[in-house]
């Protein structure tokens, strides 16, 4: 009897291991989990991955342009002191190199050669030049036709490149890949940029090829001129509508907006520089950026009761201060405290749901402003790109906010009274960029450079390192882990500190 049952239920287990191994592959497959992701969500992270890191611009971009300052130490060390900070410093280099470059180098690797995808992959190219730019401008040299390559290619030391070969190629690349993308191939409609609009991605490149070619005008005013002058007659980024930027809302909200209404709400302050740039010229947007906190003791304090936009009462934190010494300027100033200094109005311009700008027509108007004048260009007049430039930027902010919203005869009365004048025109029109590409620091930061303008004084305060920060440091992470070739990067293009300048800022 027992031999009976052991046979019995040796057979019953046989064969609920052969039912079970039947169905073992629908059992143990997950229904949920993707095994793979179209590659055109691949280039969105990395178009949502362009907007820039917020601690990192706030402390160094925007505030070594002399736009937004900190009077606080410790974590918030950067361009308030003149001092090197590589806790914040190497925020964009990973920011950009996980979020940007990583993305769209598999969705080249992944759509090269497939037929009906060409226009995603010239896309990538152009989403990826420009992040590659932002990359360089700010660091130097970095890991370029390598970088990036750890996924794709399991190169996980890249080498670094030369600044001079990294615009060579980024010039051949997005050259080619505006010239590639065509109407007649499949239209990428899930791309948040432009929705696979195809004439609006080729503003885009040229419009990124334009800034490429100006910022040589100073190191290459040859090729520079070469670059410019093959662009003819465009499509450009000229009007508001076709501006290159990342959207935001309540679920995905603009990184430096996020920091400007929660920790560092009452950390960071409008400079005197900037403020008095825009009072002296009677310029609208002042009242359109600025706020004050009238009467404000303390961060608490700073309530939309105390909020005063009158431009006549904004007033901004002197360069060069520290804790206690915006003590002592705010009690010079006749303020409560420093809490009473404007800020850019983070329920307005610097708002969660704020867009993130790339490349506008406000920029772009502005650099052909300067190519008229400068003789590469004969189309239009620059006088014209001067005033459509700052038009733009005015129009902008009021769409960013209906608060900040400039009437139109205003703008009117600005331009009629800001001529173009032959004399001063490279000044003036470096200027309107310094405030077009308020917020966007990188662009900021490299125009300065690059233009000389506008003529900021340096940094006072007392423990600067250098006059003026010329780039940012490369991070502790590739120091320690690649630094074989950080080291023969820094042995060719200088010592990897802050009064470094990088090949094009001459």
């Amino acid at each position: 009897m027992k031999k009976i049952i052991s046979s019995l239920s040796l057979i019953i287990l046989m064969g609920y291991t052969i039912s079970c191994d039947q169905n073992f592959d629908e059992f143990n497959t997950n229904q949920v989990n993707a095994t793979a992701i179209d590659p055109a969500f691949q280039l969105n992270a990395a178009v949502v991955g362009l907007a820039f890191p917020t601690l990192g611009t706030l402390t160094f971009d925007i505030g070594i342009v002399q736009q937004i300052i900190s009077p606080n130490s410790g974590v918030l060390t950067g361009a308030n002191y003149n001092q090197d900070n590589r806790e914040f410093s190497q925020s964009l280099w990973q920011g950009y190199y996980r979020n940007v470059i990583k993305n769209t180098r598999d969705v080249i690797s992944r759509v090269e050669g497939v037929s009906n995808r060409g226009n995603l992959l010239q896309m990538a190219r152009l989403v990826q030049a420009y992040g590659f730019m932002v990359l360089t401008d700010d660091y130097g040299s970095i890991p370029y036709f390598d970088g990036g390559k750890g996924y794709t290619n399991q190169v996980f030391l890249p080498k670094y490149d030369a600044q001079q070969d990294i615009y060579a190629d980024l010039i051949k690349e997005v050259r080619e890949a505006t010239g590639a993308l065509s109407s007649s191939q499949r239209i990428e409609t899930a791309d948040v940029l432009y929705a696979g609009n195809i004439d609006k991605w080729k503003a885009f490149g040229n419009s990124l090829l334009l800034r490429l070619g100006m910022r040589l005008s100073e190191v290459d005013p040859a090729l520079a001129q070469q670059v410019v002058s093959s662009l003819g007659s465009g499509p450009f980024i000229l009007d508001n509508t076709d501006n290159a930027a990342i959207r935001h809302d309540n679920n995905y909200q603009n990184p430096t907006g996020n920091t400007l209404n929660s920790t560092e709400a009452s950390n960071f302050y409008l400079t005197q520089p900037f403020v008095d740039f825009l009072k002296n010229s009677n310029d609208p947007r002042l009242s359109a950026i600025a706020v004050r906190y009238v009467g404000a003791s303390s961060g608490p304090e700073q309530t939309p009761e105390r909020a005063s936009f009158s431009a006549d009462l904004q007033i901004g934190m002197p360069m060069g201060n520290d804790n206690a010494g915006a003590v002592k300027a705010a009690s010079d100033a006749g303020l409560a405290s420093f809490y009473e200094f404007s800020q850019a109005d983070r329920r307005r311009v610097a708002k969660l749901t704020a867009p993130n700008f790339l490349i506008t027509a406000s920029q772009t108007n502005l650099l052909l402003a300067e190519a008229r004048h400068r003789g590469w260009i004969s189309s239009g007049s620059a006088e014209e790109y001067f005033h459509a430039g700052i038009r733009a930027h005015m129009v902008q902010l009021g769409q960013v906010d209906a608060g900040s919203m400039i009437p139109p005869e205003e703008i009117n009365a600005f331009l009629q009274a800001n001529p173009l004048i032959q004399a001063s025109a490279l000044e003036q029109i470096n200027d309107q960029y310094w405030i077009a590409s308020f917020l966007n620091g990188p662009e900021a930061f490299a125009n300065f450079r690059r233009s000389g303008f506008p003529a900021l004084a340096p940094n006072p305060f007392p423990g600067r390192e250098v006059p003026f920060i010329n780039r940012l440091t490369y991070p502790n992470s590739e120091i320690s882990v690649n630094a074989a070739n950080v080291q023969e990067a820094i042995s060719l293009q200088g010592p990897d500190e802050i009064g470094t300048k990088v090949w094009w800022d001459k």
